[in-house]
């Protein structure tokens, strides 16, 4: 498999990735589930960092 299709993959599970995370902040941030405001941080963070992935191996898959 090219390397561009690998990137392509990574990117749109990055992405997926990052809507399942920020699913699960908002219901932690409507007190759906237990959680605390360091553990709504930490899920921030890491939707942020699973966002940037997505970017960066999209643009990886497409301008290689």
């Amino acid at each position: 498999m090219p390397q561009s299709n690998m990137d392509a993959l990574i990117a749109l599970g990055s992405f997926g990735g990052a809507l399942l995370t920020a699913k699960l902040w908002a219901r932690i941030n409507r007190g759906e589930l237990p959680g605390g405001s360091l553990w709504a941080f930490y899920l921030r963070m890491l939707v942020g960092f699973l966002l940037a992935a997505a970017i960066v191996f999209g643009y990886r898959a497409i301008f290689q």
